[in-house]
């Protein structure tokens, strides 16, 4: 892809001021799809620059996979000076997109109040912990923290018999940065009608008490309660890869159809008349682990490979369990071009992974390279209006910060 070429969401601009993966993943996502993201960094920079290994300071791994198709500029909005310009960029922005608290926002002169003042037409977008009606509305959050309070850690607890424990992925924060990007969405969608910007809040413990509770709520849906709420199948101890005789395999057998042909490969298909836990989905859920125990005893007899390629004969969803060394041979991945390599103007060749959705005539896809810490400064603030002289006098200050390729970092 090209830094020129035109995505969906070409015209929309965005001013990112998010740091670390939250806010970021979303903007990416908006900045895939062709909107002008300005990345609104202090002055020493997104701190999610420095984890990880990196060929140059400042430009991790973590920064390169969740800040591709933006613009840097570096300001110190503590500064007269910087807030100014930072004020300016909103003047001509659609959307304005932050995610510490709220309470800091006010404190920096940056409510969506003064913002609207400046440009009334703003899409004024936060991401944080907690819901601004409630008791924990200026309490710091992260991810581990959501996923222990949103019930997922108890819910790994309950499955596994074991302590709860926390998803090896920062899921609560990419959920909640997607579903940011659906807010925004909407947001340009009705300000088309109504002309008018707004505030949206989009909290984390709120986003994920919804998506894990919509599976678990369960009988607890119904007043009064018809069960203690869980879903069993999601639940059981035996819901995991199953070993065979090399390795693992994950396979689904949910369907009555499914489970009909399973039993038909075995040679046992008399059991779907005989063994009433069998019956109905119903029945399966309610003996979900007996179950799965014995889909577990019966795939350890045999190889990985044997068993893909039975189920596979017999329409049942089956796949490998990849660690991060096979999914780059996955030949799925391999054939739809999903890994790529480009290269970076400053960080040489590096491994992309491409936009997941496929579009008919304006494929996102990455629009820029990550930039650099204050990469874009000048450039940006050209663009809206400011001399030479005015960006030198700025840069004096310590209210703008500025690099080029090929500057040490």
């Amino acid at each position: 892809m090209t830094d020129t070429k035109k995505g969906p969401l070409h015209g929309l601009r965005v001013i990112d001021m998010t740091a670390v993966l939250m806010g970021p993943y979303g903007t990416q996502m908006l900045g895939d799809m062709g909107a002008d993201v300005i990345k609104v960094e202090a002055p020493d920079g997104d701190i999610v620059r420095l984890i990880g290994p990196a060929r140059n300071a400042g430009m991790g791994p973590i920064f390169l996979n969740t800040n591709r198709s933006k613009r840097s500029i570096a300001l110190d909005v503590k500064k007269p000076a910087g807030r100014r310009a930072l004020l300016k960029l909103v003047a001509s922005a659609d959307v304005f997109f932050y995610n510490v608290r709220p309470q800091a926002m006010a404190r920096a002169g940056l409510s969506y109040e003064a913002l609207a003042e400046v440009n009334p037409r703003i899409i004024y977008v936060g991401v944080f912990g907690y819901g601004q009606d409630g008791p924990y509305a200026a309490k710091p959050a992260y991810d581990d923290l959501i996923q222990g309070a949103s019930t997922l850690s108890a819910m790994f607890a309950r499955s596994t018999g074991g302590a709860p424990q926390y998803v090896p992925s920062a899921l609560v924060d990419r959920i909640t940065g997607m579903s940011a990007v659906n807010a925004v969405l909407a947001a340009v969608y009705e300000r088309q009608s109504s002309g008018s910007g707004q505030r949206i809040d989009v909290p984390m413990f709120e986003t994920m008490v919804g998506f894990v509770m919509s599976d678990h709520l369960g009988g607890l849906s119904f007043e009064p309660p018809l069960d203690a709420g869980g879903y069993a199948r999601l639940l059981s101890h035996a819901r995991r890869p199953y070993k065979t005789l090399d390795g693992y395999v994950c396979a689904l057998i949910y369907t009555d159809r499914q489970w009909r042909s399973f039993y038909k490969m075995l040679g046992r298909e008399a059991e779907l008349e005989t063994d009433p836990r069998l019956k109905s989905l119903s029945t399966r859920t309610t003996h979900v682990d007996a179950i799965y125990g014995e889909v577990e005893a019966t795939l350890a007899m045999r190889s990985t490979a044997d068993w893909l390629a039975c189920l596979e004969a017999i329409d049942i969803p089956a796949t490998p369990v990849h660690d991060l060394e096979s999914i780059f041979k996955d030949e799925h991945l391999v054939a739809t071009g999903f890994f790529g390599e480009e290269e970076h103007p400053t960080q040489g060749r590096l491994r992309t992974m491409r936009h997941a959705s496929t579009w008919s005539r304006t494929q996102p896809g990455r629009m820029r390279h990550a930039p650099l810490h204050g990469e874009h400064s000048e450039e940006v603030l050209r663009e809206a209006g400011y001399s030479n002289d005015e960006i030198e006098a700025m840069r004096r200050d310590g209210a703008v910060f500025t690099v080029k390729q090929g500057d040490p970092q």
